[in-house]
């Protein structure tokens, strides 16, 4: 092999250090700590890195002055959330296919039990402006009461809060809405294995799922479809909870078609307490929405867990949406006319 070049050698060297930065980035992204720059180096020597803690420092210093990592006192360091940004845009080859794992992985983290009321449930997280959610808090009402959510619940979250690998800033929260994987997890628990195929985009005519007019794989994507569409504009929650006829998030479940009476019954347990997510249950082997199912299985749709905060998208309001956050405990979660008196309660609306 000839030798490489000044111009490939550069290249190299190139490719070498983004990796080492890509490892500590990691690293900061998966401690619910801040990490020192020793903490960093011992855990990448484990992983097989070899950086001392000394390099370990000078990226760190080099990713601040990039606005990826933040340090916390003599703490150490964590990452924000432009580094979250960097690493998933590093990785994006890497990652496809990565979102159904995810919903496999979270379908079987999750612990709520149905009988108990007791456990938890999958959230997703936006951060916004409280001021701002407290301004559209009457629209967010109106996607739970015209039945668009999953669900009557959520969660707040106080800044400095951390959920999976979302943090909330400093005069922000975290408004936390119920996953429809959740749904996924609850089926699973009474041993129903599902299937997810898709997020779509939900044709409504006077309040009725008429069609999908878009449609995302999960097993094809590294990004949530339901993120797509509202970061897309391509929604319409306005219109949805005014005179019925809107876009809305949702998405396609296929299980056992023997299960079918199983799953009607949960869902009818599940809106009891505050969880429901079904919108309808097709019966085996028959199409749903014009969606075909083999003869073995049953297709449902499933309400999305982003709906209720994509009406803030929609009115100009710029927050940063996660679908899949992560997981918090049943007992956190309260009735959605609750979110302004807890918001007062927090004592950010100056």
């Amino acid at each position: 092999m000839p030798p490489l070049g000044g111009r490939e050698k550069g290249d190299l060297m190139k490719e070498k250090a983004q990796k080492k930065q890509m490892a500590i980035l990691s690293a900061l992204r998966s401690s619910e700590r801040p990490l020192s720059s020793a903490d960093i180096a011992r855990q990448l020597l484990a992983e097989g890195h070899d950086l001392s803690e000394r390099t370990v420092r000078l990226y760190l210093q080099h990713m601040d002055n990039e606005g990826f990592t933040r340090p916390v006192g003599r703490k150490g360091r964590i990452i924000t959330e432009a580094g979250i940004g960097e690493a998933e845009a590093s990785r994006s080859f890497e990652r496809v296919g990565f979102l159904s794992a995810k919903i496999d992985r979270m379908t079987y983290l999750m612990q709520f039990d149905l009988a108990s009321c007791s456990g938890t449930v999958i959230i997703n997280v936006t951060v916004a402006d409280p001021r701002q959610v407290v301004r559209y808090a009457d629209m967010i009402s109106a996607v739970y009461e015209h039945g668009y959510a999953v669900g009557h619940l959520m969660a707040l979250l106080e800044p400095g809060e951390r959920c999976g690998e979302t943090i909330v800033p400093d005069g922000m929260v975290g408004i936390g809405t119920v996953c429809s994987i959740t749904l996924n997890g609850v089926l699973l628990k009474h041993g129903i294995p599902v299937h997810s195929r898709f997020g779509g985009l939900l044709e409504l005519r006077g309040g009725k799922a008429v069609r999908f007019v878009e449609i995302i794989t999960y097993d094809g994507t590294t990004l949530d479809p339901l993120e797509v569409f509202i970061h897309g504009g391509m929604t319409n929650y306005r219109g949805a909870i005014t005179t019925g006829n809107g876009r809305i998030g949702s998405g396609f479940r296929e299980f056992p078609s023997e299960s079918r009476d199983l799953v009607a019954d949960l869902a009818r347990r599940l809106e009891a307490v505050g969880l429901g997510g079904f919108m309808q249950i097709g019966y085996p082997g028959q199409t749903l929405l014009d969606i075909p199912v083999s003869e073995s299985s049953a297709g449902a749709i499933v309400i999305g867990g982003l709906n209720p905060v994509a009406i803030l998208e929609e009115s100009g309001v710029r927050v940063n949406s996660r679908a899949l956050s992560g997981l918090i405990e049943y007992n956190r979660l309260f009735r959605y006319n609750e979110l302004p008196k807890r918001l007062r309660a927090l004592g950010l609306l100056r």
